[in-house]
């Protein structure tokens, strides 16, 4: 079966091939880096995470670019009210944000390029624009883009002009020659502060936003390349935009697939700081172990709506148990490389050459834990924990992962449960049941489930 993806630009699925043979080239829009990562950012850092590791899987070199913006109005205030410089403010941000996507097991992309490291490239872009009268200058040191001279405008969001028209706000005199125009460089203003500055044949100034993708993934990965992607929040206009930008510079298309990946919602309400019902990552893994959370956010196609709430990570939580404890049943062999003629592996390959079908693949994995349930296979053991690596699942020791209950840090520590399991076999040898039950008991209150067997007592957290 061929990989299919479906093409945000096409709006329907298309069969998946590269640009050049064998390789990938993907660029994702990144963070913004003013404060801590929140869960939908997990989402969409998770989503584009799976599907470079389902590439790989599939043989593809892959070229993973994902952008930090580290110059923004958002930087910029947030500085200036810290009392601290930008770069100080970036660089605190991305060690977390690293910290952040380490802790879920979002590989590296390739390469993370900075916005603030490609303003030459911007003003060149800007310049092309220029010649070819895409772009104007007006009073104040801004370069506009004239949105009205591109002909192909709209086409990623299906937004024609004359919608977009019927739906603008007055707006106050900006110098704009069409109310759609949007912004390539910036005039310097007298309040912001000299490193967010910088000399061009515009004047001192800084980029806008849409610009600086623009800039970073043609520099990166060349004037058309294989994938884009992002949230769906930026299809429009951020993405719009960029289509508008590169390939009014270039002539080229920009990208051949665009890839969007869906909100989480809370109380049926996009997750966004503006909104503020977010919860941070850090928040979030203060609850709940890192893997229950990934495979709370993967059970859900990345095109589709999240509902965030206990309950559902409560049962993504016992769900990921179930798989472990299928591994736990048995001595788990290696699997260095997955035999994609088994049956199990065929169902999980069809699922994910459906553009991306997590969903489809988890229910192939649950349904091989019940075959390890019933036939105690070691191979299949090991076929289950390498498919759930391709969506970096179940890598855990089994014993490990059940003991330590899918829950974030806290509870009784092992020595403990141990030393209490010991008492328990002394109460049990003395004949002292009352006391051996109560020790049951009270583990039990605490989040410990004890399983005896012929071969001893072990645990794990409830």
């Amino acid at each position: 079966m061929t990989l299919s993806i479906f093409n945000t630009l096409s709006r329907r699925p298309e069969p998946f091939e590269p640009l050049e043979p064998g390789h990938v080239r993907m660029y994702v829009c990144g963070m913004t880096v003013y404060d801590l990562c929140h869960l939908g950012h997990a989402r969409s850092m998770l989503a584009f995470d799976v599907v470079q590791r389902w590439l790989k899987a599939s043989g593809y070199r892959v070229t993973y670019v994902r952008n930090v913006t580290d110059i923004d109005d958002k930087i910029i205030a947030r500085a200036l009210k810290n009392g601290e410089t930008i770069t100080t403010l970036t660089n605190r941000m991305i060690d977390a944000l690293h910290q952040d996507a380490d802790a879920l097991g979002i590989e590296r992309p390739t390469f993370e390029p900075r916005a603030t490291e490609y303003v030459p490239q911007m003003l060149d872009i800007i310049r092309r624009l220029e010649d070819k009268g895409l772009a104007y200058r007006v009073e104040g040191g801004d370069v506009n883009y004239a949105v009205r001279k591109f002909p192909g405008y709209g086409k990623l969001s299906g937004k024609s002009l004359d919608d977009l028209r019927a739906g603008e706000r007055v707006a106050v005199d900006d110098g704009k020659q069409d109310p759609l125009d949007f912004v390539l460089w910036k005039g310097a203003k007298v309040d912001e502060p000299p490193e967010a500055q910088w000399e061009s044949a515009y004047g001192a100034g800084r980029p806008g936003w849409h610009i600086e993708c623009s800039a970073m993934s043609c520099q990166m990965l060349g004037e058309t390349f294989d994938i884009h992607g992002g949230g769906a929040d930026l299809q429009f206009p951020h993405h719009e935009n960029e289509i508008a930008q590169s390939e009014g510079a270039s002539g080229k298309p920009l990208a051949r697939f665009w890839m969007h990946n869906g909100f989480v919602r809370v109380d049926n309400e996009k997750m966004s700081k503006s909104l503020g019902n977010f919860f941070t990552i850090r928040e979030v893994l203060e609850k709940y172990d890192a893997e229950t959370v990934r495979f709370f956010i993967l059970r859900a196609h990345y095109r589709s709506a999240l509902n965030y709430s206990d309950v559902h990570l409560d049962d993504a939580r016992a769900a990921l148990k179930r798989l472990y404890t299928a591994l736990s049943l048995v001595s788990v062999e290696p699997v260095v490389t997955i035999d994609w003629s088994h049956p199990f592996a065929q169902r999980f390959r069809a699922a994910m050459d459906e553009d991306f079908g997590t969903p489809e693949a988890v229910a192939v994995l649950f349904d091989l834990a019940s075959e390890i349930n019933r036939s105690k296979d070691a191979a299949l053991a090991g076929l289950l924990r390498a498919l759930g690596g391709t969506l970096g699942l179940l890598q855990i020791d089994p014993a490990a992962y059940l003991q330590g209950g899918g829950a974030a840090a806290g509870g009784l520590g092992e020595a403990t449960i141990q030393a209490l399991i010991a008492d328990r076999a002394a109460a049990k040898a003395a004949k002292n049941f009352t006391e051996a039950d109560r020790i049951r008991q009270d583990l039990l209150a605490q989040g410990v489930v004890l399983k005896d067997s012929a071969t001893g007592t072990t645990w794990e957290r409830s």
